[in-house]
């Protein structure tokens, strides 16, 4: 199985660090966030990753592999840049990376999140139900914070965009296994598509979207001054 990583973002909320540094080259125990992805993914036999980038970052990711190649435990040769000369959203620019991710399910992630789950049960579920996309979610202390899936069973009807009374403690993990088969669901039209808003309801509606909770993974969303500071804590 192959994983995309999304190192795109504009980081806004972590300036003024953004203005210097790419948001998944910022460290967590003095290693890139998108290296602890990479050795997540590793554990679990993932060796075939892409990063979804800015090009005005491609400085910044190319010095990235020169500097952190050898400590990666996937081969530099197989972890593949993928750069977009505009914002495309978290989906946009999935589906010109048909070729690379070819006919089998594969794994998309954001890129400012640390996660530490049993990935193996998240893909398994993936194989023996078969839904388009299988989200995993994770328990955290503040879901009004998140989005939080409304479920039936072991699918999600829709997710309520920071809930003032969220119907439970669940959250998306930003860690997805998808089929091939969502990236029909991309409007090619469209230059810039959020998985999150453009993809996902209109899957879910067709009672093709999974969700798989998880009690105690660990989990750090890094997307704020607040919660890097927190993750570098107590990661």
């Amino acid at each position: 199985m192959k994983a995309i990583i999304l190192v795109g973002g504009a980081g806004t909320r972590l300036r003024p660090v953004t203005y210097e540094i790419p948001k998944p080259l910022v460290t967590v125990k003095k290693k890139p966030i998108v290296n602890h992805l990479i050795e997540f993914f590793a554990r679990y036999g993932i060796n075939e990753v892409a990063l979804i980038a800015s090009v005005a970052h491609e400085t910044d990711f190319m010095r990235w592999k020169d500097t952190w190649g050898r400590e990666l435990p996937i081969p530099i040769a197989q972890i593949d840049l993928f750069f977009e000369d505009k914002p495309r959203g978290t989906f946009g620019m999935v589906p010109s990376l048909r070729n690379w991710i070819g006919d089998k399910d594969f794994v998309l992630s954001n890129g400012d999140e640390l996660k530490d789950l049993d990935l193996s049960r998240l893909i398994a579920f993936h194989e023996a139900q078969m839904p388009l996309g299988t989200i995993a979610l994770v328990k955290v202390e503040k879901p009004q914070e998140y989005g939080v899936p409304v479920m039936k069973g072991d699918y999600i009807m829709e997710f309520l965009e920071k809930p003032e009374n969220p119907p439970s403690d669940y959250v998306s993990s930003g860690l997805y296994v998808l089929s091939p088969k969502i990236i029909d669901y991309s409007d090619p039209k469209k230059e810039f598509v959020m998985i999150e808003k453009d993809i996902f309801p209109v899957v879910a509606k067709e009672n093709k979207l999974a969700g798989v909770k998880f009690d105690n993974a660990r989990w750090y969303d890094c997307g704020s001054l607040e919660r890097w500071e927190k993750a570098i804590k107590e990661w």
